[in-house]
């Protein structure tokens, strides 16, 4: 190579290296003097949005490649999806006809009518959506909270959003019986389902399924366990409101009141107030083998 090719590579070397530090000087400052504002009644900037918005397109294109689509024409499993959609996606997406309430309406990204959202995403890439969520954002992840075949049965009722008119999504919704603005007398106040409302199954296992640990600790997270406890294994913001788990494996009993062996860790994660009505650990609604697979992992953490 002659020297002045050389030269020209070591400029270019030191440019890009000058340019690296440079922005990582930039994003320094930024984090660390809290200069970007995080308040959700503040919008990100454009730049940031557009890089978010892509990094999870992108993401979600590739994670969903290998997914099989089922048939989604069925009426059944259309109206099944409706019934799953208005219990549980409204409050955030809105419908047609229908805003979103005040949660979703505050959200940053806002979370959008899915009218469109068969023109944007594949049924797969909706199915990963439902079924995973988006981190750093509202979407939940409904894995544990929503049986996958009403996952996909929302994703049918979705594909069906762009033909439906406002009239015929409040005649589907008024059918479920959860409360709405589709219903008389109410203006879209934020309230939970009506008594009589349907309700989407829950996302189980076979019952002689055995233990998974790595699935116990994806429930340790998919139930907020670490929204109160500091959990090895687990990121978190190390919360002081319940007592570290490091080392639970090793506690000779629970709460107090029984062995700590792994069928009692699971009755204590169904139900602890009925072993210690004085705790404040809340009742989370786990189920059975979910409780199974979160004690297994739980008996890992020696």
């Amino acid at each position: 190579m002659s020297k002045s090719g050389l030269s020209r590579r070591i400029t270019v070397v030191s440019t890009v290296a000058v340019l690296a530090l440079a922005a990582a000087a930039v994003a320094a400052v930024m984090v660390y003097g809290g200069l970007y504002n995080v308040a959700a009644t503040r919008q990100h900037t454009q730049p940031v949005y557009s890089l978010l918005e892509v990094a999870m397109r992108q993401s979600v294109r590739l994670r969903a490649r290998d997914i099989e689509t089922p048939p989604l024409d069925d009426p059944a499993l259309i109206a099944r999806g409706a019934a799953c959609f208005v219990e549980n996606c409204v409050q955030c997406h809105g419908g047609p006809g229908v805003a979103q309430r005040s949660i979703g309406m505050s959200m940053q990204p806002v979370p959008g009518p899915l009218v469109d959202a068969a023109q944007r995403w594949r049924p797969r890439e909706i199915y990963w959506l439902t079924r995973h969520g988006i981190k750093m954002s509202g979407m939940p992840a409904w894995e544990f909270h929503l049986d996958d075949a009403d996952v996909w049965a929302v994703v049918a009722f979705v594909g069906t959003l762009p033909k439906l008119t406002p009239t015929a999504f409040a005649e589907q919704a008024r059918a479920t019986g959860v409360a709405g603005p589709w219903q008389a007398g109410d203006q879209g106040a934020d309230r939970p389902p009506s008594s009589g409302a349907a309700r989407c199954a829950r996302a189980t296992v076979a019952a002689d399924s055995p233990v998974d640990v790595r699935r116990g600790q994806r429930a340790m997270y998919q139930y907020a366990c670490n929204a109160c406890h500091t959990i090895p294994g687990i990121t978190g913001s190390a919360p002081a409101v319940g007592p570290p788990l490091a080392g639970i494996a090793k506690r000779p009993e629970i709460a107090g009141a029984l062995p700590n062996t792994p069928d009692n860790m699971a009755k204590w994660l169904r139900d602890p107030k009925a072993i210690d009505p004085k705790t404040a650990m809340p009742a989370m609604n786990v189920t059975e083998q979910d409780a199974r697979d979160m004690a297994a992992f739980l008996a890992t953490l020696n």
